[in-house]
């Protein structure tokens, strides 16, 4: 019993120690929740009182923020989008500050597209004063725009804030686009882009933008 109530111990600390090394909001909460509640069991069964009451209030903050993190992800009260020019010094800022991350999960992406290239639109997803995610598509013409960009922050990429520039927004029709593609679609991204509205069309991911 005593050898079991250690490994619960170790376990618990285990986690609380990891979950401060994540970057990635939800898998924070997660971690830092599982953990926590460990270290209330441990601490209570040995009866260390002020450490379990410590853990048990950190896990009760722990299943607030979890409810609060999954009822806000697809509340357009919570995310905005932001229209900003192709070159707007803001933008630019963003991709600069996050090159590393967006080349690894987009290596195709150029931020500054090459002169006589066709016209970009950019969207910056915003949450209160943080920006959260970019999408940059380029008019390819016919009412279609091909996106160039879909990245979300590290810190909320277990959401999907894409969906808010697809679907709730309106920022593609008022843009005149009447489709949007993903021609080249990194791998593992086709379950996000079935949930954001897309379907696969001829070798493409097709989404065909909400009339007013």
């Amino acid at each position: 019993m005593t050898a079991l109530l250690e490994t619960i111990g170790w376990v618990g600390s285990i986690l609380v120690v990891l979950s401060l090394m994540q970057a990635r909001v939800l898998r924070f909460r997660w971690m830092n929740f599982a953990g926590a509640l460990l270290a209330t069991a441990y601490n209570a069964a040995i009866g260390i009182w002020p450490f379990a009451v410590m853990n048990g209030a950190i896990t009760i903050i722990d299943v607030y923020w979890l409810w609060r993190l999954h009822r806000e992800a697809h509340d357009s009260a919570v995310y905005a989008v932001v229209e900003v020019a192709s070159d707007d010094a803001y933008l630019q800022h963003v991709l600069h500050v996050h090159a590393a991350d967006i080349a690894h999960v987009q290596p195709d992406f150029v931020a500054e597209a090459p002169v006589g290239s066709p016209s970009r639109s950019a969207f910056l997803v915003v949450r209160g004063d943080e920006t959260v995610g970019a999408v940059i598509a380029r008019d390819a013409g016919g009412g279609e725009a091909v996106v160039e960009l879909d990245w979300v922050s590290p810190r909320f990429r277990d959401f999907t804030p894409g969906e808010f520039v697809y679907s709730d927004s309106g920022v593609f029709r008022r843009a005149g686009f009447t489709r949007v593609v993903v021609e080249s679609p990194p791998d593992g991204a086709q379950e996000y882009l079935r949930r954001v509205g897309f379907v696969p069309d001829a070798g493409r991911w097709v989404h065909e933008v909400p009339a007013a």
